[in-house]
Formats: C-alpha cells, structure tokens, sequence
C-alpha cells in the first residue's frame, strides 16, 4: 500500500518552496492556499488509487511488444484515461494551450506522488512535460497550437529522442539525418535507441522531438537540429492521419521500470517519416536542453519517489516483524524489530534522506518558477541547484531503497514484498538523463564558472550565514569552500574533474542540511509546547540528519581534492590487467 504524504508536501512547500510568496506575482494568483491544499491532497489520493494498484503488474508482465507494436499491462490505458480526463497533465501547463498555468512546483508535487505510486508508469507524463517545454519555448506558433493542446492535456504524449547506437552520451555523434521537403517538411531518417516510452496504446499520437543532420551541417553538437515527428502525422484541423513511419524496432529487457516500454525507433525505412523543424537550423542543442534540463530535475524527483515508497513499507514491515528483545532492555521478550537500534538507524536515514532530497527539490523548483517570473538570480540558481538535484536525490534514493531491503532482511530478497523492486526501478535513475559523472562534471565545468563563479559562491555565502549555530553545517561548509576554491584557482581540468563526485555530494548535502535546518526551525515554531507526532517526526529527521549524515559529506573533502595523480598512476593496460 501506498499513502501520499500530503502534509509533508505542504509543509516543505509552505517552509522551503515559500509557495505563497510565488501566489502573490499574478501569473500564479491561482495557486491560492486553498488551491494548493486540493491540488497536493487531490494528486494524492488519485495516485493511491488509480496508480498505485498498477505497480505490481507493471513490473511482472511489463510493457511488451505484440503485431509491431507497444502493448501496455492490463489496467494502464484506464489509468491514462483517467490522468487525463482529471486534468493532473495540464497543472503548470500554458493557459494558453488548455493548461491551468499554475507554478512548476505544484506539479513537481503532483508528480511526486504519482511516481511514487508508480514510477515506471510516471516516465511518461515526464518526457510529455519536458516536449511541452521545447515546443513553448522554441516552436512556431503554427505547432505550438497545433500540438500543445493535445501534449498539455495528456491527450497526446511526447518523447525525447537523442540518443543513437554509436552515439550515447556524445550526442554529437549522431548520424540520423534530415533531408528538405517541397512542402516545408523534412524526411527524418534513421535510429535512435532508449527512447522512453517511445511507443504504447495509452493515448493517440505520440510525439517525438528527434535530433538530427539537415545536409552539409557542421560536425559535432554544431550541426544538430530538433526536429518534431509525429507518430501519426497530423491534420490541419489537429485530427490524427496517417502512419508517419516511425517503426518500433524492439524494445529493451531491463533491470526495472518494466512498464516503461523502452524503444528503439527507426525513422523512415518503411517509408518517409515527416518531420518539422523546431526553432533555426542547427540550434537542436539549445532547444533540447529547454527539454533536458526540466527532466533532469524530475528525474531527481524520481529519487524521492522511490525513497517516499521503500520507507513507507520498511516502516510498515519493521514494525509488524517481531524477533529478538531489545539488547540492554529489562524485558525478555521479543519486541518489533522497529525498535532495535540498528534498525532505527536505517529507518530514520531512509526517513530523513528522503525529506532531504525532498526539500532540495521542491526548492529547486521554486527556483524555476522565479525564473519564469523574469528572476535571473533565480535562473542562475535553478541551473546551479539541476545536476545537485538530479546526482544528489538519485544516489540517495537507490541507498534508501537498498536500505529498505536491508531492513526487511532475507524478505527483502524476495520478491512478493516489493522492496526488490523499489532497488531496480530506482537503479536507472543516475544513469538516464545525464549520467550522474556528467552532472558532476557540469557542475565543476559551466556551473563553477557561471558568472565568474558567483553564482556558487553566493549560495555557499548564503548559507554559511545561515547555519552558524549549527557545527556539523557549519564543518561542511568550511570544507565545501575550500573545495570550491581549490578547484577555482589551483586544481587541472582532471584534478576537478576526478574529485567531482565527492564535491557534487559535499555541495547537494550542504544545501540539502541547510533546508533541513530550515524546517526544523519551522516545526519548532509550529509545535510550541504541542505533542503533534508530525511535527515532532520533523524535528528528529533533521537532527538526524544534520548530526549523522552531513559529517559523512565533509569527511569527502580529502577525495574532492585528491587531484588526477591517484587515477593515472597506471597506464590503461596496467589497469586492465
């Protein structure tokens, strides 16, 4: 079973998103305390109920192919159906194009808790959300009203398509081209493997953003253009034609997320698959990374639905599985293992990771939305706090879901207790959307330097301000500084690149700590000399985590600064032997 946790999601958005501050701007003059409060409780209990009940059959019998097609597990195309027709695609949609135009950070909750009610199920509306961010930002008016409609509403779903059989993370690799049309069209030609739900049977049309070579284009990520293909090429009147051609060769057999079919496609071989350009000629990169970064922050998401969903049910096993009394305890008897030490270790690091990375995301997305309101500091932040959210929150959510195994012992092992499946599902998270090493290297590449580096100086100053009363904050952001500046004046390309990682880690945990103190100092506030278990939960997950987790990350500062000498001691073949 799956519970949303609703007060939890307004809490941090009242406390770390500061979503009534964003309510009072006029673009999110609807996002009123009471719309709030029935968005959070409304994607909640539609995720319980309509998601949730699916996980379980998404993972046994998964998405598979039938007659050349994506065939979905029994019950999802109702579930998509009812997704739909409840309105849950179109929250920070346009208003222009049917959406309701509300801010990012409300849907990041909606979106929360739908993936963790099913995460493989949610990689849809995910890719979906970010078509419709490439095409507002960069399409021409005739595709924004042509396609945004139907994308907005669930109707329609999008896809993103980059990556090809040669060309994984070096995008610039990429061959498939596209070749001009008398009609103004191009024919899109060739494969692209990976794509998320590149095919299914729960909606309409399937649209898909494709990079590709129009002819004589320059080498590398110079000459790359986006392209906008439909699966079913579209009518003048928005009604859904012909085939486009667009052939799903296979799709993969996965660790996890088996009900997120994953394809290879492949673009005009059994006839011409008509494609559209998206913004100029060669200008693919930019537009695709208005897609890209929006999923990397869901992506991020992804690790506090995975975390949400394994504490839930490590709690719930812990404290039915009675074995052994307490060590130390006056009484004999058996007790639930919940209450043996070791255990409370690993559920109160599971409860408090996940409200980590939690804070660090809702926040983020604040910071988004600030950004939509004309904020370029909080643009600034939002591109700084990406590959900390989406590292950081996925690393942590695969530790969480490895804990709650751990938690549920040889159960855990076992698939019918679903606890195998949180660790799989949430095992493609680092990888998918830019490796977690990318977000790293983009972290101390173009994020270090952004403008001049003040961008991460002046959050580090932010919050070193901020935690002064707080020694384990306080030891972090010491060390994070002279990381940062070690590597700003001192450190090789390959030194900063190398201790990467741990600097990423250091950094994502500082914030994440910092927000948690904020929270604590809220609860406190709230609690008084109240006994509410809510709050009291609250203040002990930020202790724990600000006095056990936190010191882990400053003791990383000997690894950030190691330098590229402990990595290149040996020569390729001496490493392989």
């Amino acid at each position: 079973m799956f519970t949303a946790p609703t007060r939890e999601q307004l809490f941090v958005l009242k406390h770390v998103t500061d979503i009534d501050e964003l309510a009072g701007h006029n673009r999110f003059a609807d996002a009123t305390p009471d719309m709030v409060q029935a968005i959070v409780e409304g994607a909640g209990e539609f995720a319980e109920k309509e998601f949730a009940p699916l996980n379980r059959i998404g993972d046994t019998v998964g998405a598979r192919m039938k007659d050349g097609h994506v065939v979905m597990p029994d019950g999802y195309k109702a579930a998509w159906d009812a997704y739909v027709q409840n309105g849950w695609a179109g929250i920070a949609a346009p208003a222009d194009f049917g959406g309701q135009g509300l801010p990012f950070s409300l849907a990041t909750v909606s979106l929360e808790s739908l993936g963790a009610a099913n995460m493989a199920l949610t990689l849809c509306p995910i890719l979906s959300v970010g078509a419709v961010e490439a095409i507002a930002h960069h399409g021409s008016q005739e595709q924004k009203d042509l396609y945004l409609p139907k994308l907005a509403s669930g109707e329609w779903t999008g896809t993103m398509n980059l990556t090809e059989p040669q060309a994984g993370s070096d995008v610039g690799a990429l061959t498939a081209t596209a070749t001009p049309r008398e009609d103004g069209g191009w024919n899109i030609k060739g494969q692209k493997i990976y794509i998320t739900f590149g095919d299914h049977d729960m909606a309409e049309n399937i649209v898909h953003l494709v990079l590709a070579r129009t002819p004589d284009a320059p080498a590398g990520t110079r000459g790359i253009s986006l392209f906008l293909v439909p699966k079913y090429r579209v009518n003048d009147d928005g009604s859904v034609g012909e085939d486009n051609h667009v052939q799903t060769v296979s799709i993969e057999h996965k660790l996890g997320i088996n009900a997120s079919p994953t394809c290879v496609l492949a673009y005009g071989e059994s006839g011409d698959s008509i494609g559209y350009l998206i913004g100029p000629e060669h200008g693919g990169m930019r537009a695709m990374f208005t897609m890209m970064n929006n999923a990397r922050l869901n992506v991020g998401l992804q690790g506090v639905q995975i975390g949400e969903r394994a504490t839930q049910l490590a709690l719930a096993f812990a404290a039915e599985r009675v074995q052994s009394a307490r060590a130390g305890g006056e009484s004999r008897d058996p007790i639930a293992i919940l209450d043996h030490p070791d255990v409370r270790r690993m559920l109160l690091r599971m409860k408090a990771g996940t409200q980590a990375i939690r804070a660090l995301l809702y926040y983020a997305s604040g910071q988004v939305d600030r950004a939509t309101l004309g904020d370029e500091d909080a643009r600034a932040l939002a591109d700084l706090l990406t590959p900390l959210s989406k590292a950081y929150a996925t690393d942590m959510g695969i530790e969480i879901a490895s804990l709650g195994i751990q938690v549920h012992g040889g159960m855990g092992f076992v698939e019918e207790t679903g606890a195998a499946q949180h660790y799989r599902d949430a095992r493609i998270a680092p990888i998918y959307e830019g490796t977690n090493g990318i977000q790293a290297a983009d972290l101390v590449g173009r994020k270090m330097s952004m403008n001049g580096g003040e961008s991460m100086r002046g959050l580090l100053e932010m919050i070193t301000a901020e935690v002064e009363d707080s020694a384990p904050l306080k030891q972090l952001a010491a060390a994070t500084g002279r990381v940062m500046q070690w590597m700003q004046n001192d450190a090789s390309i390959d030194d900063k690149l190398g201790g990467s990682v741990p600097f990423l880690t250091m950094y994502a945990t500082l914030v994440s700590g910092w927000l948690m103190a904020r929270q604590r100092s809220a609860a406190m506030q709230e609690l008084g000399e109240g006994n509410d278990p809510f709050l009291k939960s609250k203040i002990a997950a930020a202790d724990y985590y600000i006095a056990a987790m936190v010191p882990e990350a400053t003791g990383l500062e000997g690894a950030a600064m190691a330098g590229e000498a402990p990595l290149y001691a040996l020569t390729a073949a001496e490493l392989a032997a």
